[in-house]
């Protein structure tokens, strides 16, 4: 298999995906079960910015969120970047770019998600 076939890609997107979401999920977990929750930087960030209500949060839910998103962001931007045929330096720049972007507007539309899903 060619490493820049679209099987691959999708597969190696996948594999990374997997991977990434178990790895933070984990992480999160354990902050969860250990009862830290001012360590979960996403979601409190969020509820500061959306101005929502900590307590009203299931964070054991959540979680699964995060890992979710955040292992789309680091998996694409890898993904996407690998792909082209560019010095490494732009590569670098451009993943930068990219994770920032993607960071943002997901976090956005998560943050919209969840004080709707809170205040309900």
């Amino acid at each position: 298999m060619e490493l820049k076939s679209p099987t691959f890609l999708i597969y190696f997107f996948f594999v990374l995906y997997l991977l990434f979401f178990l790895i933070f999920y984990l992480i999160n977990l354990k902050k969860v079960k250990s009862k830290k929750y001012e360590n979960l930087r996403e979601i409190n960030d969020i509820a500061k910015r959306f101005k929502i209500d900590k307590k009203k949060i299931n964070y054991k839910k959540e979680i699964v969120h995060v890992a979710l998103i955040n292992g789309f962001i680091v998996s694409s931007v890898g993904v996407f970047v690998t792909y082209l045929d560019i010095p490494n330096a732009f590569q670098l720049a451009l993943g930068f770019i990219l994770l920032l972007a993607l960071t943002y507007s997901l976090y956005e539309l998560y943050g919209r998600f969840l004080k709707r899903k809170v205040n309900k």
